[in-house]
């Protein structure tokens, strides 16, 4: 099995590279991270409250929990795995220990895509992937977004 690191901002435009990994990587089973990256706080109080952290699920919306599950459900045979995490660190070590303990094999970046900032703590994840070591899966957004990408777009890819 293969797995793979997907940097996202929960935005639905970042799926629409997963059929095309899918089909580039048709002998292997493929499991894929969508995660987003957040720095850890200074704050005292906030890091009291690492445990309770519901706060940044709020940022996935019902349609991006919706098209993965239509993707998962699509790609079943190949893709057995589909899960949302957030990454909690600022340190090139953190983030290779992550990797590791992940048994990542491949990191995915989107080229010419916006990555939102989810939060005050949301970091770019193009400087530590850059930095990891693991081998980069360069994807340009403008390829894959010929015609507009939009919840209905990928919802319909994904039925």
């Amino acid at each position: 099995m293969i797995t793979l690191l997907i940097p996202t901002d929960f935005n639905v435009k970042t799926l629409s590279c997963i059929p095309n990994l899918l089909q580039r990587l048709y002998l292997h089973k493929v499991s894929i991270i969508l995660v987003h990256m957040l720095k850890i706080t200074n704050n005292t109080h906030e890091l009291f409250m690492l445990s309770k952290r519901s706060a940044e699920h709020q940022h996935i919306s019902a349609a991006f929990n919706d098209a993965c599950a239509k993707i998962k459900r699509k790609y079943a045979d190949s893709l057995p795995n589909l899960r949302i995490e957030f990454f909690y660190g600022s340190t090139l070590a953190v983030f290779k220990n992550y990797l590791n303990t992940n048994e990542v094999h491949s990191i995915v970046m989107l080229e010419n895509y916006p990555y939102g900032m989810l939060h005050k703590n949301s970091i770019n994840p193009s400087v530590m992937v850059k930095r990891s070591g693991i081998n980069i899966i360069t994807i340009d957004y403008m390829d894959i977004r010929n015609e507009p990408v939009n919840k209905e777009n990928i919802l319909a890819e994904a039925v």
